[in-house]
Formats: structure tokens, sequence, C-alpha cells
């Protein structure tokens, strides 16, 4: 039915956000991403744009592959970026570190955690010590997720407590700090996750 519809439309450009799903997620979380490029036989002259942030050299190759993508022209930015500062912490009480750094930094924050039980523990225990906070995880209806991200970015709480599902789409620029509760799978997912802090472009920090 989408294919149909398609077909009728005037496409100037399709842009494929977030390719290295298609990667990382396309034999199994996001499947469509494999077919993606179907379009490529419909629209023969329309420009084809694939945009990540987080390109291994792998995944570089695996999206153009799939894609199928043609002698594509590739702009590729350095993974550093000289307002994060990156910092891991040895401690004996989480939560303890946690509230040191958020009421020194009162911005808006992510914590990431590893399950959805945690997401919510954690938010309760900040709300008890005076820090506002909200969970978001993917076994929430969409209302509750839309409640949740709305009460962060209207700056209702200062803290998200969230599992990897939460963050595709997400570009809220004045995010300070990024707290990863534990260590994250990959070094893909922890750079893709603590690169939504400092987004401005003003200092911002990145905690393990």
């Amino acid at each position: 039915i989408f294919i149909e519809r398609f077909k009728l439309m005037e496409v100037n450009l399709i842009a494929i956000d977030e390719a290295h799903c298609v990667s990382q997620w396309g034999h199994d979380f996001r499947p469509a991403y494999l077919k993606i490029n179907i379009l490529k036989s419909i629209f023969k002259k329309t420009p084809f744009l694939a945009l990540t942030a987080t390109a291994t050299p792998e995944v570089k190759k695996d999206v153009i592959e799939l894609l199928k993508l043609d002698q594509p022209a590739i702009f590729q930015k350095s993974f550093v970026r000289s307002n994060m500062a990156y910092m891991v912490f040895e401690v004996d009480d989480k939560l303890y570190k946690i509230e040191q750094i958020l009421k020194k930094n009162k911005q808006p924050s992510i914590i990431y955690v590893r399950n959805r039980k945690s997401c919510i523990d954690i938010a309760n225990q900040l709300e008890y010590l005076q820090i506002k906070a909200t969970y978001y995880h993917g076994g929430l209806s969409t209302k509750d997720k839309n409640l949740h991200i709305n009460l962060w970015n209207d700056e209702k709480v200062q803290v998200i407590v969230a599992t990897n599902a939460f963050g595709m789409g997400i570009d809220k620029p004045n995010v300070k700090t990024v707290i990863h509760y534990q260590i994250p799978d990959n070094i893909e997912s922890y750079y893709q996750e603590a690169g939504r802090a400092g987004r401005n472009g003003e200092k911002a920090f990145a905690v393990l």
C-alpha cells in the first residue's frame, strides 16, 4: 500500500535518518530498513541521503551496500566534540554520586539504565532526594511515553531515567549531563547516547 501511494507522490529527496539502523537492527528490530532500497528502482533519479551520528567503518560499508547507494559522496566529521567532557567514576554509592552531579548541574539530564525496573526505582529515589525526575522505557503506552517526554522537554522535571528505548529523534539542545548507570552494550551505543548532551555547543558531561 505504501509503495503504491508513494509512486503517486512528487518526491525530490529520500532521506534515511538514523541510517545505522540498516546495519544494526535491519535484520530483526527494524526489518523495514532493509527494504528501503526498493525505492531506488521506483525513483531512479531522486537523490538518496543517509544520515547517522555513529557510523563505524563497518556500519558505513553496510549502509552503502544495503541501501544500494551508487558511488555516494560521503561527508564525515570527527567523533571528537570539544565541548564534551567524558568522565568515569569508580564509586561505592552510585546514587550519592549522581545526587552530587545533578545538584551541581541543574540543567536537563538523562540517566541511562539497563532495565525497566531501574527506570522507575531510580526516578523515585531522585524524587525522594528533591531532584525532579521522570522515566521512559519501551513498556510504556504511547500516551505515557509522550507525557513523560513532554515533562522533560518542558523542563518540569530535571531528569529522565531511561532504557536505550529513549533516544532516536531526541534532540534537546541544552542537555547538560548524560549519566550511564551501567556500561552500555558497545562503544557505538555509548557514543550515541552520551552524544545527546551538549548539542547547543556549550560545556556538557558524559558520566559513566
